[in-house]
C-alpha cells in the first residue's frame, strides 16, 4: 500500500460508504457538502432504510473534525481508514468510501491544545460569537474540535478547514483528547452508570443502519458512541465488540455491560448488541423502523438469541 495521506472530515456527518457505486439516487443530499443530513433522513421511507443494510450500502459514519487516513482516490471519491474505529477487517481502521468534497486536508491542530467535545445532544459551530445568528454547522453530539482559545461563555475551536469558529461553553467539554481516562456518571458512580445516563438521553430517536451520531445510530455504533462518552473506545462493530472486553457471567451484570445477540438462538454469528441498564432491562437501538428503547430482558422478543455478555468499563 502506498503512503496514506491524512485527511480530515469537514462536513457534520460524513457518511461511509461500501462502494463509489452505492449510494443511490435517493442518497444525494448525504454526499453533499455542506450534508443534507436532515433532508436525507427524512426523504427515506423505513424500505430506503433497510435496503442501506440489505443492499451492502453503508458502512459507518463519521463525525466533524475526525481524522481519517486516505487510502486511494478515485475520481470524486476517496477509500479511508478510520482510526478511532477499530475492526477486524482491517488493522489501520474502519474501512470504506467518502465523497472527496466531504474531506480536507488534515492541516494538523494547534500544539498542545485541548479539546472542546460536545456534550449536548447536538450543538451548534457559529462563525461570530457577537451575532449568534451565523449558525454555520448543526454538530452531532461527541463531535470533538482543537480549543484555540476560551472566553466566558465561548470557546474558540479550529475547524478542518484551518479557519476558526465558536461553540457554546456550556455545550460542550474540555478533554485532552482520547483515549480518555473512564468517566464516572453525575453522581460518582463507575463509568458503567455514565454509559446509560448518556444512552437514556437518546430514547426515540430512530435506528439508522451504520449511524454512529445523534441523528441516528444502528445497534453498535450506539453501544461505540455511548463507551467514547465515558472515556472508552471499543472496536466498531458488534461481532467484534463481542470479541473482546471482560466476559461478564448473567448473574453478574452491571449497568453499562453490553449483551450480544446470536442467530440460532445464540448459537450462531452475532448480530446485535445492547446496553445493560440494570434491573433486569437493556437499552438498544433496534431496527430500521424502530427507534432506541428500554425494554425488558425477559419480555424481549430476542432473549433466547442472548449469547455472551461482555463488560468495557
Amino acid at each position: 500500500m502506498s503512503e496514506l495521506k491524512r485527511m480530515v472530515v469537514n462536513v457534520a456527518v460524513a457518511t461511509v460508504w461500501t462502494m463509489p457505486e452505492s449510494p443511490r439516487e435517493l442518497d444525494a443530499p448525504a454526499l453533499q457538502r455542506p450534508v443534507g443530513l436532515r433532508e436525507w433522513l427524512e426523504s427515506m421511507t423505513v424500505d430506503d432504510r433497510l435496503d442501506l443494510c440489505e443492499s451492502n450500502r453503508v458502512q459507518s459514519q463519521l463525525l466533524y473534525g475526525t481524522e481519517v487516513l486516505a487510502a486511494e482516490e478515485r475520481g470524486e471519491w476517496v477509500q479511508v481508514l478510520i482510526p478511532q474505529q477499530a475492526t477486524p477487517k482491517n488493522e489501520l481502521g474502519y474501512p470504506g468510501w467518502v465523497p472527496r468534497c466531504q474531506l480536507a486536508e488534515a492541516t494538523g491542530a494547534p500544539a498542545g491544545a485541548k479539546r472542546a467535545e460536545v456534550i449536548a445532544d447536538k450543538a451548534w459551530l457559529y462563525a461570530n460569537p457577537d451575532n449568534s445568528s451565523e449558525q454555520l454547522l448543526e454538530l452531532s453530539f461527541l463531535t470533538s474540535l482543537p480549543v484555540l482559545d476560551q472566553s466566558g461563555e465561548w470557546i474558540k475551536v479550529h475547524t478542518p478547514e484551518g479557519g476558526e469558529a465558536y461553540m457554546k461553553a456550556d455545550e460542550v467539554r474540555l478533554t485532552d483528547g482520547l483515549p480518555a481516562a473512564p468517566r464516572r456518571d453525575a453522581g460518582g458512580g463507575h463509568a458503567g452508570h455514565a454509559v446509560v445516563e448518556q444512552a437514556k438521553r437518546f430514547l426515540g430517536l430512530p435506528y439508522l443502519w451504520g449511524g454512529l451520531s445523534s441523528f441516528g445510530y444502528d445497534c453498535s455504533g450506539f453501544a461505540y458512541s455511548m463507551h467514547k462518552y465515558a472515556g472508552v473506545l471499543i472496536p466498531r462493530d458488534a461481532s467484534a465488540q463481542a470479541r473482546h472486553g471482560q466476559l461478564v457471567e448473567r448473574e453478574q451484570l452491571e449497568p453499562g455491560d453490553l449483551l450480544f445477540f446470536a442467530y440460532e438462538e445464540g448459537k450462531g454469528a452475532v448480530h446485535h448488541v445492547g446496553i445493560y441498564a440494570g434491573d433486569g432491562q437493556m437499552i438498544h437501538s433496534p431496527e430500521s423502523g424502530k427507534c432506541i428503547e428500554l425494554v425488558d430482558l425477559s419480555s424481549y422478543r430476542l432473549a433466547k438469541e442472548h449469547c455472551v455478555s461482555r463488560r468495557y468499563v
